[in-house]
């Protein structure tokens, strides 16, 4: 048994049993990946995966659990790589962050400008996606962590450190009726008007949903969801509706022709999480990076909250 065969059953199964796709992502070609499942396959004697003439559609019962274990030993061996890199070259190596576009946008750029150049030999990456999606990219290894807007209770397995909340705000063109209404805002007044928001906003437990379920309102009408805050902008500015979105996303300099109206007395703060898996051994950098973007957390508090049981106060 090799760990490149653990290695390309694991990356087949990652891109939805796409052999193609795998052998793409691996710089290698689709024959070489079929053989080398073959072979671990016969050497363990069990079906890894089920196959449909030459395609593979799905994975058996072992298969599964063979891939959970495949992961785990690949992760470890990363870890081992890193043990043995903080010691022989503690400023260089990779580090691949995984958030939303806000956060990218509006959070991130001070603080990947200063790590870059205080690391120049460190090759960062910055990958975007929903709340879930990221959540799911350091559960799988594609990503060493993720700096997350919404709760993620349902990804057990992953460490969080709290780094701050964040508050919604409105944002209309500057002769949007809205602006009539009385001050402060009510969502009774929101209500009357198309939504432009994220796609995420009225996912159950989110900090809109409930706050038009307590007000007891059904969800307003959403005239576009999207993930970037800029198209988002881009179509309150065409008046398709009244946008919804973090308060840090406006910018009084270049959104002169939007008017913000703060919401954070209509919803409550949603907090923004660094998560990791807690098997994960981190990168002198990679503590570096986590205190830029959340000064309060130290390399001794990242390590209190991952590593200590559970029943401890970890309260800021």
């Amino acid at each position: 048994m090799k760990l490149q065969q653990l290695k390309y059953a694991l990356e087949v199964y990652r891109h939805n049993l796409n052999v193609s796709e795998a052998a793409e992502a691996l710089f290698t070609s689709q024959p070489g990946i079929s053989k080398q499942i073959k072979l671990l396959e016969e050497e363990i004697g069990i079906q890894i995966f089920i196959r449909s003439g030459k395609r593979v559609v799905s994975v058996s019962q072992p298969g599964k659990a063979v891939l959970d274990i495949a992961e785990r030993i690949l992760r470890d061996v990363q870890n081992i790589k890193n043990i043995g890199s903080e010691f022989t070259g503690q400023d260089s190596g990779s580090l691949t962050v995984a958030t939303t576009h806000t956060q990218a946008r509006y959070a991130l750029p001070l603080i990947v400008a200063d790590f870059v150049k205080r690391y120049p030999k460190v090759n960062l990456t910055i990958k975007q996606g929903s709340p879930a999606a990221i959540a799911q990219m350091v559960t799988s290894g594609e990503s060493d962590l993720a700096i997350v807007t919404e709760r993620i209770d349902d990804h057990p397995e992953l460490g969080k450190l709290p780094c701050y909340d964040w508050t919604h705000a409105v944002i209309v063109p500057n002769d949007h009726p809205l602006l009539e209404c009385r001050n402060p805002l009510r969502i009774e007044d929101l209500a009357r008007f198309p939504l432009i928001t994220y796609e995420f906003a009225f996912n159950t437990g989110s900090s809109i949903a409930r706050a038009f379920a307590k007000a007891r309102l059904e969800q307003p009408d959403v005239a576009l969801a999207a993930a970037d805050t800029d198209v988002l902008k881009t179509y309150v500015r065409l008046g398709l509706g009244v946008g919804l979105m973090a308060k840090m996303a406006y910018n009084p300099d270049t959104d002169d022709d939007l008017q913000l109206v703060d919401a954070a007395h209509l919803f409550e703060p949603s907090p923004t999480w660094i998560a990791l898996r807690n098997d994960t051994y981190l990168r002198g950098y990679a503590y570096d990076f986590i205190q830029s973007f959340a000064p309060h957390l130290t390399r001794e508090k990242v390590d209190k909250i991952l590593y200590t049981p559970v029943s401890e106060d970890f309260s800021i």
